[in-house]
């Protein structure tokens, strides 16, 4: 059972670093290939502090490993499945969106 409740804590860690908006935009942006912390920034819009804060998260959960390259840090996704997380966490939200579409309309 130790076993099981330690996957489980892992589980929902990973669920909780996907949990906030700014992440799920960095991963989709590392959807495209490496990119370095500058490029990230710039994308996002966000302050330094802020995306660094992030990519410690999605670092420390393992979702993301990054590369030092003279003087930039480069980021890629490390487990890409990942992506398909969100795809099909954005499949749910279409179809629950278009099923309260339908009973809307039923309910004109």
């Amino acid at each position: 059972m130790a076993m099981k409740t330690m996957i489980w804590t892992k589980q929902s860690d990973l669920f909780k670093a996907l949990g906030h908006p700014s992440r799920v935009r960095i991963l989709e942006f590392l959807g495209s290939g490496e990119r370095c912390v500058c490029e990230i920034i710039d994308e996002l819009g966000l302050e330094q502090s802020n995306v660094s804060q992030h990519l410690a998260v999605l670092r420390r959960e393992n979702v993301i490993a990054a590369e030092k390259r003279g003087l930039k840090v480069m980021y890629r996704i490390k487990h890409p499945e990942v992506l398909e997380i969100l795809e099909r966490g954005q499949k749910v939200i279409r179809d629950e969106l278009e099923d309260s579409y339908r009973l809307m309309k039923q309910l004109k």
